[in-house]
């Protein structure tokens, strides 16, 4: 069947395609030409606001336009998401997720926005490795051990995390269930709160970033037992991976930035490619093992790989493990 379009109206298409296609230049020559912000959906001080922080005054120094850090704290980093998703495709508002972004979608299930689907991906950046902390009494001292422990009595012993399905909890879940293994889940708000149970006995393990439990474990006051990710964190070489008594566990919460859906390939280019080039510098390495993270640099489409990747994932997971918010 053939459809006749009015003369007038198809040289109006014609010419909207033009000027869409003399346009994409212009666009990546005149972005940015006002300030950039970059929204991190926790608090100022936590470890997601101190990789923001890094990468800010790096990215406005080759961007030629100030990048300004934008906490937008609450609901695991959904207001921040739901805020980005809900900005102007234009590049001037992006946001530094992670994956507790993608873990949303299967916690929330009216969620206001898609973690895949609302946004562009522009590049990956990082890693934060974790680490299974535990009480200096505990009758373990290996992964290999943890394991052995856990089979050896199952449910008896308890383990902490900063809450229902974050990274921190999805990954000891995965833990127990590649290993055969059941042990009780303790949400709690985060490091400050397991830490001093953990030292006491008040709860036996603590699933922690790798800084909070390496400078405790250096001051004897509790165990590194194992770290869940295989990266190679500088002062954490004496903590074995969990992949070496479960083999292919490698688990790490990712950050990322992302721009609102429908960003013009152009602008999303321009950010990848200054994202690049910060994430390339000598210096880099050094300054994010400060802060407990490892550079993890992704292309605009290998991110969009891995996200898709993880999403499927962890909502695997969660529907095996029939876990709820509740």
């Amino acid at each position: 069947m053939n459809v006749r379009i009015p003369r007038r109206r198809a040289a109006t298409i014609v010419a909207a395609a033009l000027l869409s296609a003399l346009a994409a230049p212009t666009v990546a020559q005149t972005f940015p030409d006002r300030p950039i912000r970059m929204i991190v959906g926790y608090s100022a001080g936590g470890g997601v606001d101190a990789m923001a922080r890094l990468l800010a005054p790096r990215l406005s120094t080759l961007l030629g336009q100030q990048v300004v850090v934008d906490n937008r704290a609450g609901a695991a980093g959904v207001i921040a998401g739901d805020a980005v998703a809900k900005a102007a495709p234009d590049g001037y508002t992006l946001l530094l997720g992670d994956s507790s972004t993608l873990i949303a979608k299967f916690m929330q299930p009216k969620l206001s926005f898609d973690p895949i689907r609302s946004f562009s991906p522009v590049a990956g950046l990082f890693k934060s490795p974790l680490m299974i902390i535990a009480n200096n009494e505990f009758p373990a001292k290996t992964p290999r051990e943890l394991v052995s422990a856990m089979k050896a009595k199952p449910g008896f012993y308890s383990f902490a995390t900063s809450g229902v399905g974050t990274v921190h909890h999805l990954g000891f879940e995965m833990l127990k269930g590649q290993s055969g293994t059941f042990a009780l889940h303790i949400p709690y708000r985060g490091a400050a709160q397991i830490v001093p149970d953990v030292i006491s006995g008040q709860v036996p393990l603590g699933v922690v970033s790798a800084t909070a439990g390496l400078a405790q474990a250096r001051a004897g006051k509790v165990r590194g037992l194992a770290m869940m990710s295989n990266d190679k964190l500088p002062g954490a070489e004496d903590i074995a991976p969990l992949s070496s008594a479960v083999p292919g566990l490698d688990v790490a919460p990712h950050l990322f930035l992302l721009a609102p859906a429908g960003t013009p390939a152009p602008v999303i280019d321009r950010l990848e490619d200054a994202v690049r080039t910060v994430m390339k510098a000598p210096d880099l390495p050094q300054a994010a093992a400060l802060q407990g993270a490892v550079p993890d640099f992704k292309s605009s489409q290998d991110l969009a790989r891995s996200m898709a990747e993880e999403s499927q994932r962890w909502g695997k997971l969660i529907a095996e493990q029939k876990i709820t918010a509740q």
